[in-house]
């Protein structure tokens, strides 16, 4: 099995609920798409290619003075499960992971990551520069983000154009191959039936939604992720002010909405949260989705001062620790067991009884 430990906080500091309007916006994470000039992109490149790549990425990136020391994981050497625990941990895509119906991951594809930063190697591009921060600090992320670009692109020769910037293997991320992301929690607009017209207001200014887990994924527990939807034309500083300014505006949409709620149906809300609380102090089988609702209603009563507890931490622990990987690693099973959902009702009733006693 994976040895996690060998990441100094698990590789989810992202999750302690440090950073700022915490109770919202769960994390922000940036991504930077670059490529090796010369070496023929991931859709030709043949995996002597690929491995030349991963070469190539690691002698560099051991050579940072922010990734040294870093610690490599071979997606392609390892099983399903510890391939899906680094993906449930948002530290590798679905698709650098091979989760994607029963594909393998490419020859050559690895996760290089050290404190807040990793390098996902041989995904859709050469390379993935991401860092993720707890709260809403998109320029604390970049900053770390930007500061290992800097370095890698001293040290192996990136693919560029004078006029297009940094050459992807998707046109959508040419230019700055900047993915500026913030994972948020809306319940207040979903339960006024706002929602839409929100999420249609982003599209209309250039940005985009997923589920928890980005492209592809499905959106439960009200969780969104919100990102920029183009990359060329504008800067990164330009990329990063635009999608700052209207999160700020969507947090402060979200704050309106739970304030309707509290002044139009106090009664309602408080009966929901503290159901939601209960079913998951009580139950025994829970399903991930279930899981996931669940957890959001007791979220927006703790962000509302309805609950005394849980703190935010563990709340945003569940997220993670409640996911397949996770369970079945705790508990020896597989993956695809069918008591999952009892010893996934099991963890959270000791976790919440350990956080009120």
């Amino acid at each position: 099995m994976i040895d996690l430990s060998l990441l100094p906080d698990g590789g989810m500091s992202w999750l302690d609920a440090s950073g700022a309007k915490s109770t919202i916006v769960l994390s922000t994470r940036i991504r930077l798409a670059r490529n090796l000039r010369g070496v023929p992109f991931s859709q030709r490149a043949k995996d002597a290619d690929r491995t030349a790549v991963l070469t190539r990425v690691t002698e560099a990136a051991a050579a940072t003075s922010r990734l040294a020391g870093g610690v490599t994981f071979r997606l392609d050497e390892m099983d399903r499960p510890d391939r899906q625990l680094l993906h449930e941990r948002h530290l590798v895509s679905k698709e650098l992971a091979g989760l994607e119906r029963d594909t393998r991951p490419r020859p050559g594809a690895a996760l290089v990551v050290q404190d807040q930063v990793g390098v996902m190697v041989n995904e859709e591009d050469h390379f993935r520069l991401h860092g993720m921060r707890s709260g809403f600090d998109l320029e604390a992320a970049y900053a770390a983000v930007e500061a290992v670009d800097a370095e890698l692109g001293r040290l192996v020769p990136f693919a560029f154009h004078p006029e297009f910037g940094y050459l992807t293997s998707c046109p959508t991320n040419a230019g700055t191959g900047l993915r500026a992301s913030v994972l948020i929690h809306l319940p207040g607009l979903v339960l006024t039936k706002e929602i839409n017209k929100v999420l249609q207001g982003l599209t209309q200014v250039g940005l985009t939604f997923r589920g928890l887990y980005g492209e592809g994924s499905e959106v439960v527990g009200n969780f969104f992720q919100l990102s920029n939807q183009t990359t060329l034309g504008k800067t990164e500083d330009e990329l990063i002010d635009h999608l700052g300014k209207i999160v700020r505006q969507v947090v402060e949409y979200e704050e309106q909405a739970r304030d309707v709620l509290l002044k139009t149906a106090p009664e309602e809300v408080e009966d929901k949260t503290w159901r939601a609380y209960g079913l998951l102090k009580h139950a025994r089988r829970l399903s991930f989705e279930e899981t996931m609702n669940l957890l959001s209603g007791v979220r927006l009563g703790v962000g509302l001062n309805l609950l005394p507890g849980p703190g935010v931490y563990t709340l945003n622990k569940l997220l993670i620790y409640t996911q397949p990987a996770h369970l079945a690693a705790m508990d020896g099973r597989s993956t695809g067991d069918r008591e999952l959902p009892m010893v996934r009702a099991g963890f959270v009733r000791r976790l919440l009884e350990s956080e009120a006693s």
